[in-house]
């Protein structure tokens, strides 16, 4: 197995390490599981600027509810929320509002992130402390800290355990339902796949690509399955689009494959529980970014660092595992899925 795939397989991450299990809050504030630690006590009051995209997608909506969440957890983080937006000139007024208010740290999931790099940079150059989240910005000037899910390692992930599935089969037939194509974020995936397949001797045979919508997925799907009438695995990038690709199954009468989904949310997990479904994994991609961004700028604001480190200050880039969840451990994993 090379390097990378052996490395992103493994869980393997940037400023620390991890091993499949389910993450804990970087303070260790936002989760009954973790141990306590003197980061946890309350400090002086900081006061949180937070800007996301419009939650028109499950996993943006639960992006900003896993965010609200975290800044309860602590009695001293003042969170001020902006209406999710998906205008870039919007959500770059919302970020000189902030400026203006002299917040004492910004949490940025950008709707664009080239768009929103010459704001984050005038934050940064009023001393205020932007962690960017899961779209990255185009200068590494823009922000303090960086928190990224990783997109070629879920496609690792997703190839690694279709491999274990039917790798000893040379001739099995692969396919794949992507997102939307033009985006890195999808090509990374897609990379990601591509290469743990190749590892066991596989590849992709049928591929298309949706739009991380319900009608989207759907319909991808039905073209998909109407030019292979065999399959024998199938990744879904997104558990969204993956709500009209289980409907085109279904109606197709298709179950001869095993389906990987991708995002983890909680009716993919219900339908892994259940058992009654060719969906058998999906791998996460974490909708707790923007959470781990608060607790970060938490630290930040309070002049800590992570608990768990021996270096005195946060990591300015944290890459988050993409563990896939079956059957046997998806217990660990529903109670914190967002909903699609």
């Amino acid at each position: 197995m090379s390097t990378a795939v052996a490395l992103a397989g493994a869980g393997v991450l940037v400023a620390g390490c991890t091993s499949n299990e389910p993450e804990t809050s970087a303070s260790g504030g936002g989760d009954g599981n973790a141990v306590a630690s003197s980061n946890d006590e309350t400090g002086e009051t900081v006061r949180i600027g937070f800007s996301a995209p419009a939650a028109d997608h499950g996993w943006m909506a639960g992006i900003t509810e896993a965010a609200r969440a975290e800044a309860e957890n602590y009695e001293d983080v003042d969170l001020i929320v902006a209406e999710g937006t998906n205008d870039v000139s919007t959500q770059i007024s919302q970020v000189e509002t902030f400026i203006n208010e002299g917040v004492d740290a910004i949490v940025l999931l950008p709707f664009d992130g080239a768009a929103m790099t010459p704001v984050a940079l005038q934050a940064m150059e009023a001393g205020i402390p932007v962690i960017n989240v899961d779209r990255e910005f185009n200068s590494p000037f823009a922000a303090r800290a960086t928190i990224l899910g990783d997109n070629y390692g879920m496609g690792v992930s997703a190839g690694t355990y279709i491999c274990e599935q039917v790798g000893d089969n040379p001739d099995a037939v692969v396919a794949e339902i992507a997102g939307i194509d033009s985006l890195p974020l999808t090509q990374d995936r897609s990379q990601g796949f591509a290469d743990a397949l190749a590892d066991c001797g596989l590849d992709v045979d049928n591929r298309v690509a949706a739009d991380f919508t319900v009608e989207g997925g759907e319909e991808a799907a039905a073209n998909l399955l109407q030019a292979a009438p065999q399959i024998d695995a199938l990744w879904n990038h997104d558990d969204d689009q993956g709500v009209g690709v289980l409907a085109a199954i279904e109606n197709a009468g298709r179950d001869e494959f095993v389906m990987v989904g991708g995002a983890g949310s909680a009716n993919a997990m219900r339908e892994i529980q259940e058992g009654n479904s060719v969906l058998q994994a999906t791998v996460i991609y974490p909708h707790t970014q923007a959470a781990d961004g608060i607790a970060l700028a938490r630290l930040i604001a309070q002049g800590k660092s992570l608990s768990d480190l021996v270096s005195p200050e946060v990591p300015r880039e944290i890459v988050l595992n993409a563990p896939v969840v079956t059957s046997e451990n998806v217990e660990d994993y529903i109670d914190r899925a967002f909903e699609s």
